[in-house]
């Protein structure tokens, strides 16, 4: 499976941007099953969890919820993170991550190793 993330750029405070994920390569129609996630990486800072779906239920991380939403276009075998009210501290790569829906990556949704399938990363900018 490959991920192509897209979208990135530079925004203001206050505003908005939404990032895409194709995915190709999966067969049969399982993309629509898999987990899949959002994690971004700060200059000088480890890679970090976003957001993640899984089993028709989003989770988020606490710096972000209530802001980005993550959602899914089955048919397009894409996946979006729509970012609301950025702030400078969102400034960072952000990458698409994504996995068959294995017990222990719906677990450990949060966790970079879960993932089987990792985007290029798109970069994120946003000035004060």
């Amino acid at each position: 499976v490959q991920l192509q993330a897209s979208g990135g750029g530079l925004v203001q405070a206050g505003g908005s941007l939404r990032l895409s994920c194709a995915a190709s390569g999966a067969s049969g129609g399982t993309f629509s099953s898999y987990v899949v996630a959002w994690f971004r990486q700060a200059p000088g800072a480890e890679r970090e969890f976003v957001v993640s779906w899984s089993r028709w239920r989003e989770r988020s991380a606490d710096s972000v919820r209530g802001r980005f939403t993550i959602s899914r276009d089955n048919a397009e075998n894409a996946v979006y993170l729509q970012m609301n009210d950025l702030k400078p501290e969102d400034t960072a790569v952000y990458y698409c991550a994504a996995s068959p829906p294995r017990s222990d990556t719906i677990s450990n949704y949060y966790r970079r190793t879960s993932y089987d399938y990792w985007g290029q990363g798109t970069l994120v900018t946003v000035s004060s």
